[in-house]
């Protein structure tokens, strides 16, 4: 977990604005680490040790170093400038965790959705359920020292992307590259609002 002094806990005075982001993604595809390597207060989280109710239930190849996973969420918080607060929630990867979305994605601006290329087809049914509750998302490629790199044109039209929904590379290790992803995606949200409110007007 993160350190932080008492100091960091509080926000400033000056924050006047909050905006909620969902973290999603197929199970063991770094939302856990994402979440902890941006926050600037110790990251809460919901993991628990994998048992052996977990085989054949969870699909672990590729993850054999796996050993816990989350089963509510995980929350961090960012502030983007002296005005602005970002709050992540980091949602469980597994199906039989999905109900969850419905409270958590409640007032979210929208989604930044995680996808592990070594296991592309697990992110397939993220996707759709997103699609199906209708809220904007940008696509962040988390790159594993042993992921193979593709052309952004080869991933859109494996995970059939609309042209406008972006895909950036990141390494959820990393703050600057996660923060780099969640900006593409507060400024991909912003874009949409902006021609939504043009159309309403038309």
């Amino acid at each position: 977990m993160v350190s932080v002094g008492s100091a960091d806990r509080y926000l400033p005075d000056t924050v006047q604005q909050a905006v909620k982001i969902l973290v999603v993604g197929a199970f063991g595809v770094g939302k856990t680490t994402l979440v902890g390597s941006v926050s600037e207060i110790a990251p809460l989280r919901t993991e628990e040790v994998m048992t052996e109710a977990s085989v054949g239930v969870d699909e672990l190849a590729g993850l054999e170093g796996k050993t816990t996973t989350t089963v509510a969420m995980d929350f961090g918080r960012v502030t983007l400038s002296s005005r602005l607060v970002m709050y992540l929630f980091g949602t469980p990867g597994q199906r039989r965790f999905w109900d969850l979305w419905e409270g958590l994605a409640e007032g979210a601006l929208g989604v930044l959705v995680l996808i592990d290329t070594r296991r592309l087809e697990d992110s397939f049914d993220v996707l759709e359920q997103l699609e199906i509750r209708g809220l904007p998302f940008a696509v962040a490629i988390n790159q594993f020292p042993d992921s193979e790199r593709y052309a952004e044109e080869e991933l859109r039209g494996a995970l059939d992307l609309l042209p406008e929904t972006p895909i950036v590379l990141c390494d959820a290790r990393d703050r600057v590259s996660s923060v780099d992803s969640l900006i593409t995606l507060v400024e991909h949200v912003s874009g949409l609002g902006a021609a939504r409110r043009s159309e309403a007007v038309s």
